[in-house]
């Protein structure tokens, strides 16, 4: 069986008869079986899998089958599902089965999507590189030496790797469309509150959306629409209309871009990436569209505003995670004391500590207004200049990260390092606005290079029938 480019591809098989669900499935599960060694999946749910693949078959033969019938789906190991075991990449969560489905679970269910396994990802979805899994490194199937990316780096290599059609992340501040960019995916995030997050295990609750990563931007585009709307489980989930994401077909228009002048000329920037960006707005405007400098002078703010921020909400949204209530709890704990400390210290990566404690200084008395009030007054002012360039032009597009994917191992010295790998992405997550990662170039050692196409909320549509067209651009 061939690597489906798509699920329009996949359907046109199951039509003529030359494949079925079933039989996507084993395929599926044989590479799965073939790639371990590339530490993707945590678990795989081969019965549940199969058995659910024969129910679309049948309703194929009946013509009652949903929209996603074929589509085989990995979910991020911090998304619920309900009789699987979830844990967030950590041991605190060790063991522990899900009581039930997250709304995107659900949603893609009903129109019989099929969902093969769950995840490795960065523990608590904190990091750039899925190297602070409880369960050990993702490689990077393009070359297993490198990281995937992070913190949805299982999601991406999955795709990448051909282990399943799509995959789940969540993105807090570039989750997605980082390790997009590394794998050389499809990534996208959706505007805040257009996807309900019910299900999804807390990392920055202000931040965080689920999204796709896909082989196309119309599957990711499908998926997006079929995910999103109102939930009443989800109060923060937003009740604007959702249009026909996958409609892609809608005429060329000139459009109007932007591209941010501080971006482009920050030192950090690989060399290679910089002259395929530049490369890409000279092909642009030869298309006739029109790509234009703005200022944004909130770039060195961006980085530490983020991580005041969500390190803030870490700590409390985290609190949960007790060793009382469910979990891990240490066996060495003698009284309550001892149960919340060491449960927590035995249970917790190093990551997800330094990130606690961080947060819980930001919010402590004399510090407060320092740190988290300042970052919240500097989140406005981003989202306010974003929305002010959305005024004036369709689209910002930007690099999705300064470097190709870099060495297992390499940046571990200093966490630091690692969260400046978020600098071009971190700007979408505090404006809340909508942003995809296209896979459009290759380096000089063949590894994938993504550009990021960034809309004004709310506008996936738009956003979505562009990328499609930016495609085209693909070396």
């Amino acid at each position: 069986m061939k690597n489906f480019s798509s699920l329009r591809e996949i359907k046109e098989s199951l039509a003529k008869g030359s494949a079925s669900c079933k039989s996507l499935v084993e395929y599926y599960l044989d590479r799965i079986t073939k790639h371990q060694d590339l530490n993707i999946f945590l678990e795989v749910f081969s019965e549940t899998a199969l058995a659910q693949a024969q129910k679309v078959d049948q309703k194929l033969q009946e013509g009652t089958a949903g929209r996603l019938a074929g589509m085989v789906i990995s979910i991020k190991d911090n998304i619920c599902f309900r009789g699987h075991k979830v844990s967030a990449s950590s041991k605190i969560l060790e063991g522990f089965e899900s009581l039930y489905s997250a709304t995107v679970v659900e949603r893609l269910l009903e129109e019989d999507a099929i969902i093969i396994g769950r995840l490795n990802c960065d523990e608590f979805a904190m990091g750039s590189s899925n190297e602070n899994s409880a369960y050990g490194p993702v490689k990077n199937p393009v070359n297993p030496k490198m990281v995937p990316g992070g913190s949805s780096g299982g999601s991406a290599a999955a795709v990448a790797a051909d282990l399943c059609q799509l995959a789940l992340g969540s993105d807090t501040g570039g989750s997605i469309r980082q390790p997009a960019a590394f794998c050389g995916v499809v990534g996208m995030k959706p505007t805040y509150a257009r996807i309900s997050r019910f299900g999804l295990i807390a990392y920055a609750s202000s931040f965080d959306q689920i999204g796709p990563l896909a082989k196309s931007v119309e599957d990711a585009a499908l998926v997006t629409e079929i995910m999103a709307g109102k939930d009443e489980n989800d109060s923060t989930s937003s009740s604007v209309p959702v249009s026909s994401y996958s409609n892609l077909d809608a005429p060329v228009e000139k459009r109007k871009i932007a591209y941010l002048k501080e971006y482009i000329e920050t030192p950090g920037l690989s060399p290679e990436i910089k002259a395929n960006f530049l490369q890409l707005i000279t092909d642009l405007r030869a298309e006739g569209h029109t790509v234009e400098e703005q200022a944004f002078s909130y770039l060195d703010a961006m980085v530490p505003a983020y991580y005041v921020l969500t390190t803030a909400e870490a700590s409390s949204n985290l609190a949960r995670f007790d060793g009382v209530h469910f979990g891990y709890r240490s066996p060495n704990a003698h009284d309550l004391e001892s149960t919340y400390k060491m449960s927590r210290t035995e249970g917790f990566g190093e990551e997800v500590k330094r990130r606690i404690m961080l947060g819980t200084f930001v919010l402590s008395s004399g510090y407060y207004d320092a740190y988290y009030t300042k970052a919240q007054s500097v989140r406005r002012l981003i989202q306010d200049r974003t929305k002010a360039i959305f005024e004036d032009f369709d689209f910002v597009l930007m690099p999705t990260t300064p470097t190709t994917a870099f060495e297992i191992g390499r940046k571990n010295e200093d966490p630091t390092v690692v969260y400046l790998e978020d600098i071009y992405t971190v700007h979408a997550n505090l404006a809340g606005v909508p942003a995809i990662s296209l896979p459009l170039w290759n380096s000089s050692e063949n590894m994938p290079i993504g550009v990021q196409l960034m809309a004004a909320e709310f506008n996936e549509s738009a956003l979505f029938s562009f990328s499609e067209k930016l495609m085209k651009h693909k070396n």
